[in-house]
């Protein structure tokens, strides 16, 4: 059994998707797994992942302009606001999404499927730097 971790910086550009998947795949490639399980966390709490579809922007959009509805900046009935308006949005976006995915090493590769990419979802309006945890395991 062959096991790896590996940290990964993210500089983000403010909110939005950042595709993760190739720095994700060559994690994969470094710990030289064949077959196994590669899970992906985010130690952030107005941060996160999501594998979404990687081919047209519109999906991205959409799914920003979703979250907006659902967990809007600045909405006067939140009381954590001590990093501006945005702070609370971020931490309830960050809540119905994700901070950990994991994706099956088969052959070598991530089992993503033909349209699907590893993204970090960076919920905060202002660029951040953020670390994501690769770990994985297998043969």
């Amino acid at each position: 059994m062959r096991q790896s971790q590996e940290m990964l910086d993210v500089r983000t550009r403010g909110r939005g998707l950042h595709d993760v998947t190739e720095s994700v795949r060559a994690c994969v490639a470094r710990a030289g797994l064949e077959t196994g399980l590669c899970v992906v966390f985010c130690p952030h709490t107005s941060a996160s992942l999501l594998i979404q579809e990687n081919a047209s922007p519109d999906a991205a959009r959409d799914l920003l302009a979703w979250l907006e509805r659902l967990a809007p900046d600045g909405d006067p009935r939140y009381t954590h606001d001590a990093e501006g308006p945005d702070d609370m949005a971020a931490h309830l976006r960050s809540a119905v999404t994700r901070t950990s995915e994991s994706i099956p090493v088969v052959r070598g590769a991530l089992a993503l499927g033909r349209w699907q990419g590893l993204f970090l979802v960076e919920h905060r309006t202002a660029p951040h730097r953020r670390t994501l945890i690769v770990h994985g395991t297998g043969a």
